[in-house]
């Protein structure tokens, strides 16, 4: 992502409605994988598209999931090998198990494993949140 796009979409996203509802919305992308519709996906998928730009720039920056946010902006531009990287490679890899309980129509397994990841997905955030305290604002 070009960096003055990359800017645009931060300096949206980092809105704390956007930042909270894309969070809460996290088990909607097992929706088409469970239903096998296309017409799911394409639901879900323009939702998470527009989500992170639906909301405008906030207010003011100092809510804990804006922190975050911009932080987040921080961190994928430098990308530093650190801890973060490997709380988001477990989240990432906790939704692609919640995906796979999905396919095979598991409900328990797939809401657990999109609860870890969703808690994984704080945790990164705390992460992003600290990161931002020590390395300052977005570019």
């Amino acid at each position: 992502m070009e960096s003055s796009v990359k800017r645009w979409v931060f300096a949206r996203h980092c809105h704390p409605l956007s930042a909270w509802s894309r969070w809460a919305s996290t088990p909607l992308v097992l929706v088409p994988v469970w239903t096998r519709k296309w017409s799911h996906a394409a639901l879900v998928g323009a939702w998470m598209a527009v989500n992170p730009v639906v909301f405008g720039k906030p207010a003011h920056t100092g809510a804990w999931a804006s922190r975050a946010m911009l932080g987040e902006e921080r961190w994928i531009g430098e990308r530093p090998r650190d801890a973060a990287m490997a709380v988001n490679v477990a989240a990432t890899a906790a939704g692609l198990a919640a995906m796979t309980a999905a396919w095979r129509r598991r409900p328990g397994l797939a809401a657990g494993a999109t609860a870890v990841q969703m808690g994984l997905l704080l945790a990164y955030w705390e992460m992003m949140a600290r990161y931002l305290d020590r390395h300052g604002g977005a570019e």
